[in-house]
């Protein structure tokens, strides 16, 4: 099974390359974040016509998640994170496919910090560990892929001092995606690319994506029943480069079945 993850930064307006991806890179799940579109306007026949079934939650102008699955339909068990019933933003989406629980996320950006949007980053990583730490007691197979927004250690960004106060890289976010390591999670990039230099996001301004000055921002945990079938992990690279992308690339990991 190749799980994917991509932070897809308006589904319509980047239907063709996510298609053209899709047909080429044949990933049987994959986790899509920023929709930045209303439910009634996701592109669902198209996605169809392309060989997946999907669910999703979608959000005008900002946010929505969505899970694909090759030649299926992922069978929705949860389209909110749990622990506070005030929280309108769609960010999280769960689904069952073949076998293995899929959980989506975009987790929140946090800036500017300090303040009210940096408070409801830690506030939702904190409901997501909470939730993640019930998921992993059940000793079942279970990815939690998307854009987490943190960077999770120093050599995970580019060398600069520009992201010094920037909510993406705080102590306070890295240490709750450490907490999720503590819990046991395996970080599938890690795990096949222990000491490389690993990118999954380069900015659209100042020439980031030609100067390699990027940042890893999105992840694929996996339980311990699929860390012990992970075969392969990794980026593509080459979609960040196509005219019009978002900027994102696609992140994935090869279980064996």
């Amino acid at each position: 099974m190749k799980i994917a993850t991509f932070n897809i930064n308006n589904v319509n307006s980047r239907l063709d390359i996510l298609l053209a991806w899709l047909a080429v890179a044949r990933p049987d799940v994959v986790c899509l974040q920023e929709l930045k579109a209303a439910d009634r306007d996701f592109p669902r026949a198209a996605i169809e016509a392309a060989g997946y079934g999907a669910v999703w939650r979608g959000q005008k102008t900002w946010n929505g998640v969505a899970i694909l699955a090759r030649g299926g339909e992922p069978v929705m068990t949860r389209n909110e994170l749990p622990g506070d019933p005030s929280d309108s933003q769609s960010r999280y989406i769960e689904a069952a496919v073949n076998g293995v629980l899929i959980g989506c996320l975009y987790g929140p950006n946090g800036n500017p910090q300090p303040g009210p949007k940096f408070d409801y980053k830690l506030a939702w990583h904190e409901r997501f560990g909470m939730h993640a730490a019930e998921l992993f007691k059940t000793g079942l197979p279970v990815v939690l892929a998307g854009d987490y927004n943190i960077v999770p250690e120093p050599r995970d960004i580019y060398e600069t001092r520009s992201y010094d106060d920037n909510a993406l890289v705080q102590p306070q976010s890295r240490a709750a995606f450490r907490a999720l390591l503590d819990q046991g999670w395996t970080d599938a990039l890690r795990k096949v690319h222990p000491e490389d230099t690993i990118y999954t996001f380069w900015d659209y301004r100042r020439n980031r994506w030609q100067r390699d000055a990027g940042l890893r921002l999105d992840h694929i945990l996996l339980s311990k029943k699929l860390a012990r079938r992970l075969i392969d992990a990794g980026v593509d690279r080459d979609v960040r480069g196509l005219e019009g992308a978002s900027d994102h690339a696609p992140v994935w990991a090869d279980i064996k079945d």
